[in-house]
């Protein structure tokens, strides 16, 4: 049974959820970004407009669209606005390829190639779905030999008119059910990625 104390905080809890007052039980559960370029703290929240799917990447660092594409592999050419029409919208496979076989930028499928990194993530961090979005968000160093720009359109610098933190979470989830390496898929993961 619970006590008088229980019953209270439930029913303000309650009445402040109602009245709009209630602070998020999540507060403190926050995906801490990194610039993949100097480790700086990336600035990419939510914003108006964001779909559920955001907001949850960026309080757990887990994209639900990689999970959900592992499942049902249909969801990926999806016409309006699947991760493969989005990859190839957004000129992702000018560099990385049409197949993610990677032409004058690394292979993204991981299948074997002709370049050092066609094997092996350039970052060791886009192993997680939480560092490739940081890879992709605000662009790379060039330690492969080239520059990638900056993409997200909530960081300074981004290409073109910028893509959304949603439309990049398709776009990873897309190139994650092309991988064909033999590394960990720790992007399948249930918990919060580093």
């Amino acid at each position: 049974m619970l006590s008088n104390k229980s019953v209270k905080s439930t029913m303000l809890v309650t009445m402040l959820t109602l009245a709009g007052l209630a602070l998020p039980l999540q507060a403190s559960a926050e995906c801490k970004l990194v610039s993949t370029k100097d480790n700086s703290p990336l600035s990419v929240k939510a914003a108006e407009g964001d779909t559920a799917e955001a907001k949850t990447f960026l309080e757990t660092c887990i994209n639900p669209y990689t999970q959900a594409y592992a499942k049902d592999p249909a969801l990926i050419l999806e016409k309006k606005a699947g991760g493969k029409k989005l990859y190839g919208y957004n000129g992702c496979s000018g560099c990385h390829g049409g197949k993610l076989e990677g032409v004058m930028a690394p292979s993204l499928s991981k299948r074997g190639g002709q370049g050092a990194f066609d094997t092996k993530w350039v970052y060791a961090k886009n192993s997680t779905d939480k560092g490739m979005f940081e890879t992709i968000s605000a662009g790379t160093p060039g330690v492969s030999g080239g520059i990638m720009p900056t993409w997200h359109k909530q960081v300074e610098g981004h290409a073109g008119d910028g893509l959304s933190t949603d439309e990049i979470l398709k776009i990873i989830a897309y190139i994650r059910s092309g991988y064909g390496g033999d590394g960990d898929k720790d992007w399948l993961k249930d918990e919060p990625q580093k």
